[in-house]
Parts: C-alpha cells; structure tokens; sequence
C-alpha cells in the first residue's frame, strides 16, 4: 500500500505534474469566466516551470544531500559485504534485449564493479525489484547480474534480491539475505543524494553500513542563478531532489528512520 500510495503521489507532485495541473487549471478558469484566477494559475505554471528548467534551483537543492556522506578516507582493509541499491538500469531495453542499459546512476553499478574487484572476497548484494505497478517486467537485481557476469566477476559471490520496489524494501530484504553476515565490514553504494536515507534506514534496521557514495549530479557550492545550457538535466535533477527532500519527510514522519536528516 505504501508502494502504490507513494507512486501515485509523485506522480502528482513531481514539477513536470505540477506545471500540467496549473496549466489546465489556467484552461478551466478560463471555461467557466475565472481570468484572475486563469492568470493567476498561468504565471505560476510559468514561474514554476522556468525555475525547474532554467536556474540551478535543483542544484542547490541537491547539494547538501550529495555532501552528508563522503568516500571513506582511508578506505577499509577488508570488506565482507557490498550492498548495491537499484535504480540504475532502464527497465524497458535491458530486459527487451537481454543487456544491461545504463540510466542517469549507472554509476551504482560502475563502483560496485570497482569494489568487487578491489575486495575480491567480498559478497557482492544486488537489492532491486521491477519499478512497475506491476508484477510483469524484469527484476533490476537480474539486469545487474548481467553486468557482473560480463566483467567476470564470480556468481558464487553474487547475491540477488529482487522483491523490492523502494528503499524501504531493499533495506528489509536485503537484511533477512545478510544473515550473520550484517556484523562483518558493509560497504552500501547508491548515489550520493540517496544515501542520507539510505543510511537512515539501515540504521533504523540495525545494520551499520559504510556509505560510499557515487553518481554526483552538483559541481560544488554555488548560489542560485540562471542555468539555460541543459535545461532537461536541470529538470531531472530538480526532480530527483525534491523527491528525495520529500521521502527524507516521509520515511522519519512514517518512522522508518530515527532522524529527518541521517549523517555520520
């Protein structure tokens, strides 16, 4: 239910959503003779729209999530576990042409290529479902294992879990999979936006993880201003924060984390 509910939620209130909503809500006023409102709704739409698209607005938003947890510095001796979170392959042309599709965090999959061959006798977890409503479509955890196997890695060390759908579940299945394994050395890879939650969760779990960090979307710090070069990067990445903002609110509201804003 949580799935669903969360699904239909930001469906409705990712930007993109929100401009069409005021767009049309702009098309009725005018219908029923409302041209305040009309307007009102348009220079919103327009206001919102421009801010996504065309400054760095997400950027800034980004920033202090990408910045909560760094690489560690020196990094561990011996690892018995990396845990990688899904969200890094296209769903559609993996499992259409039996490959392994790269998406905006391929970089997941790219660390976690790097650390299995840096820990070579570390299990490598693979945590990631179908991103659809449905039960139909490929499990992330299988598209990954492609890209694994192609590099060679051994699939004695893999580990697939793919059942869920959202971080909630990685976390919950992830840990009945690690067994006693959850009280050796965890290295957790996901983006770098998405581990402040992430890290929240384990915690929450009773799973202490070392975050490493990957799939860096800002430049560093800077202040807001007018960004006109890529203005759909500027959406994505608009969204991608406000989406994270968001489930930080809802995961510690629902107490799924023990704090609004997980660090070190």
């Amino acid at each position: 239910m949580f799935f669903l509910a969360s699904k239909i939620f930001w469906l409705l209130a990712q930007p993109l959503s929100v401009v069409l909503l005021l767009m049309l809500g702009a098309v009725l006023a005018l219908f029923w003779g409302r041209k305040r409102l009309a307007a009102t709704a348009m220079v919103l739409g327009v206001l919102v729209h421009g801010t996504v698209s065309f400054t760095n607005f997400g950027y800034l938003l980004m920033q202090p999530l990408e910045d909560r947890f760094a690489v560690p510095s020196p990094p561990p001796e011996t690892v018995d576990a990396i845990i990688m979170l899904g969200g890094a392959t296209l769903e559609g042309p993996s499992a259409a042409r039996q490959i392994t599709e790269l998406d905006d965090a391929g970089d997941r999959l790219t660390m976690t290529l790097w650390l299995a061959q840096k820990y070579p006798t570390a299990k490598v977890f693979i945590s990631g479902g179908s991103g659809l409503l449905t039960e139909e479509g490929e499990a992330e955890a299988t598209t990954a294992e492609r890209f694994f196997l192609s590099f060679g890695i051994d699939p004695e060390r893999l580990v697939l879990e793919g059942g869920s759908r959202n971080t909630d579940e990685n976390v919950a299945n992830t840990k009945a999979l690690l067994g006693e394994g959850a009280n050796g050395t965890v290295v957790l890879v996901t983006s770098a936006f998405h581990m402040p939650r992430s890290v929240g969760i384990f915690e929450k779990a009773g799973i202490s993880v070392i975050p490493w960090p990957t799939d860096y979307r800002t430049p560093g710090p800077e202040g807001l201003g007018f960004q006109i070069a890529n203005p759909v990067q500027n959406v994505n990445v608009t969204t991608a924060a406000i989406k994270e903002w968001v489930g930080l609110l809802i995961y510690n509201w629902t107490g799924k984390t023990s704090t609004l804003f997980p660090g070190p």
